[in-house]
């Protein structure tokens, strides 16, 4: 029985991961983790009419900037805390 449930939960592992990656991909997220926080942030999408995925476009003038698209920049990005970031030191130790 005990082994029968390791290699589900081993097939299930894959399986979950591969439909996580489509979901991602098919919402255009991008994820991101490390001890200290997960972050779903959005990306730009290929089929955008006004950017056609590169995210923005420059503007000219004198000081020329990227004016950001709304297909990914009006959309919220997901954040999940999980151990703080530790204090950077004042002054390096001795």
């Amino acid at each position: 029985m005990r082994a029968r449930t390791v290699l589900l939960v081993a097939a299930a592992v894959p399986v979950t991961v591969a439909a996580y990656a489509a979901v991602l991909k098919a919402g255009h997220w991008q994820l991101y983790a490390d001890r200290h926080r997960i972050t779903l942030s959005p990306h730009p999408r290929r089929s955008c009419s006004d950017c056609r995925g590169a995210g923005g476009w420059w503007v000219g003038g004198a000081n020329p900037e990227m004016e950001a698209c709304g297909c990914w920049s009006e959309r919220r990005e997901l954040r999940i805390r999980l151990l703080p970031v530790p204090a950077w030191p004042d002054e390096p130790p001795f």
